[in-house]
């Protein structure tokens, strides 16, 4: 009978899995049902929702170099043309830069992301609804690789009971039948989690998402600065068209670090 202790164990391991995940679930949703149906994205909003604060701050770098208040060279260096910054995170990339005037790209980037004016934006964002909170970001993945292994435990708990020397004599029903219960009940929550579950992005809440989608679709309604920028805000680094800008961005990779960022809670 010491398989029935190994089936307690694999209906723990997938009850409490798919518990969390369905919490999870619907924690997603709460946050989608609350959202505002109507926000008009600025560029830095759009920006953090597709990529974060790293992307917010190469979408301040690139649009004041095509201001020319920033000279970006393809060797990784940055230099300051007008010292006055015309909002917060342009403040910010200038502060990083520091009272020389010229810096490496990377760590101006890293100090940019990590900034005050990043902090207020996400949590502006998160407060509306539309970014995704810092401890939830990943909390639906996480459940959906929780069940995942929760179903190869059910299995291999499974294996370890056939193997067992003596069974029930005179059972009608197979061990192996009583461990398809919890397997059927981890693979149905992966199949409906797969099914329901809104597609998570690490940044943008579901409405965030339907909201830069929108943005995507209609920015050729836009100049053409903004438009251009709107690419950037939304694909990054990739959607920039010189060649030069683009190496200068790019050149980061081989820098000295990215920093860390961390989200406030206010």
């Amino acid at each position: 009978m010491f398989w029935v202790l190994l089936l307690l164990l694999a209906w723990a391991a997938a009850g409490t899995s798919c518990t969390r995940l369905c919490l999870a679930a619907v924690h997603a949703a709460t946050l989608d049902a609350d959202a505002p149906r109507e926000h008009g994205l600025t560029l830095y909003e759009a920006a953090f929702l597709s990529g974060g604060p790293a992307r917010v701050a190469d979408l301040t770098l690139v649009s004041m170099a095509r201001q020319h208040r920033l000279l970006l060279a393809h060797t990784g260096w940055a230099t300051v043309v007008d010292p006055h910054g015309r909002d917060d995170m342009e403040r910010s990339v200038i502060g990083a830069i520091g009272p020389e005037g010229q810096s490496r790209i990377a760590p101006v980037r890293a100090a940019t992301a990590a900034a005050d004016s990043v902090r207020r934006l996400a949590d502006h964002l998160v407060a509306a609804g539309l970014a995704v909170p810092d401890g939830a970001r990943t909390t639906v993945a996480e459940g959906v690789r929780q069940v995942q292994a929760a179903a190869a435990a059910v299995l291999a708990l499974a294996a370890a009971a056939l193997l067992l020397p003596a069974q029930t004599p005179g059972s009608e029903v197979p061990v192996a039948v009583w461990f398809m219960l919890p397997l059927i009940l981890t693979v149905s929550c992966l199949a409906i989690a797969r099914i329901e579950a809104h597609p998570c992005t690490r940044w943008a809440s579901p409405a965030g998402q339907r909201l830069l989608g929108t943005l995507d679709r209609h920015s050729d309604a836009y100049g053409d600065d903004r438009t251009y920028l709107t690419s950037v805000a939304v694909r990054g680094i990739h959607a920039i068209g010189e060649p030069e800008l683009r190496a200068a961005l790019s050149h980061r990779d081989r820098g000295t670090g990215h920093g860390t960022w961390r989200q406030g809670t206010g």
